[in-house]
């Protein structure tokens, strides 16, 4: 193991304390993610409702085709990001393992993938770039907190999370895990 490797810890909830089977999560996580949905809403709100600074293409895509699309994508959000909270938080198992069933065995961060399909079907829904720009920033601060939470995950499972991450996809469900050079 690295020296680098040996340093990272979880952060844990209080409430999960205790709890052997999580690993933990990058200590601003959660307030990175409530900082990012903030600016978020307000860009969209505010670009969307009232300036429309950026909202042109709204003008060209009918609303036959926003809202379904937009519908769509909010509801595969909420089935990823409430099948995985669901599956990792109210389910304790006994034996500590890695979760590989339900969602977790088509991507292996639902909770987070649902989270950026919220910020996208929003977007959608009101075709605003300035939402789609911040999107960009959601999606690379989600890239961040999954790889160092997956450096936890590897560290308390080992081999049997680096087979996972073989077989399943980090973000995109049906997407083959892309295959990591060897140094």
């Amino acid at each position: 193991m690295s020296e680098n490797e040996e340093k990272i810890q979880g952060f844990t909830r209080r409430k999960n304390k205790g709890r052997e089977d999580l690993a933990g999560e990058h200590k601003f996580t959660d307030t990175g993610q409530l900082i990012l949905l903030f600016i978020f809403l307000v860009v969209w709100f505010l670009d969307s409702f009232t300036l429309k600074f950026s909202t042109f293409l709204a003008d060209d895509i009918p609303i036959y085709v926003t809202i379904p699309l937009g519908v769509i994508v909010l509801i595969i959000s909420g089935f990823f990001a409430f099948a995985g909270l669901r599956k990792v938080f109210k389910e304790v198992r006994d034996k500590p393992g890695v979760v590989t069933s339900g969602v977790f065995a088509y991507c292996r961060h639902p909770v987070y993938f649902g989270s950026i399909l919220l910020f996208v079907g929003l977007s959608i829904l009101a075709w605003s770039l300035l939402a789609f720009g911040i999107c960009i920033i959601i999606i690379i601060f989600y890239e961040y907190v999954a790889t160092y939470e997956e450096k936890l995950l590897v560290k308390q499972f080992g081999q049997e999370y680096s087979d996972y991450q073989k077989k399943v996809s980090k973000w995109i469900p049906g997407l083959k895990p892309i295959k990591k050079r060897s140094k």
